[in-house]
């Protein structure tokens, strides 16, 4: 969606509408840098380390530190929608597999 330098050098924000189909996964994934996310529809499950899972609903966000190791999956029973937010590292991938 956007794509943007910010004030740090070396290092942008970029925007992103993610669609989850329902039982949809993300695997377990890092960023180089923060990640913000808000849910814009369904329920969305986030499993941060070895944390206990976090259940979100439209309107709630997670913030998730730089190289944080974490998953999502759609949680409900219909279509889920986060919009990510990235404050990255400029030119890395900007989701790193684990």
């Amino acid at each position: 969606m956007l794509r943007h330098d910010v004030g740090e050098a070396g290092r942008e924000a970029v925007q992103v509408r993610v669609d989850f189909a329902p039982g949809a996964s993300f695997p377990k994934h890092s960023h180089p840098g923060e990640e913000l996310s808000y849910v814009l529809e369904g329920t969305m499950a986030y499993q941060l380390g070895n944390q206990p899972p976090v259940t979100l609903k439209v309107g709630e966000s997670l913030f998730i530190s730089a190289g944080a190791a974490h998953s999502a999956k759609n949680s409900g029973s219909g279509k889920a929608v986060e919009l990510a937010t990235y404050i990255v590292e400029k030119g890395k991938p900007i989701p790193v597999i684990k």
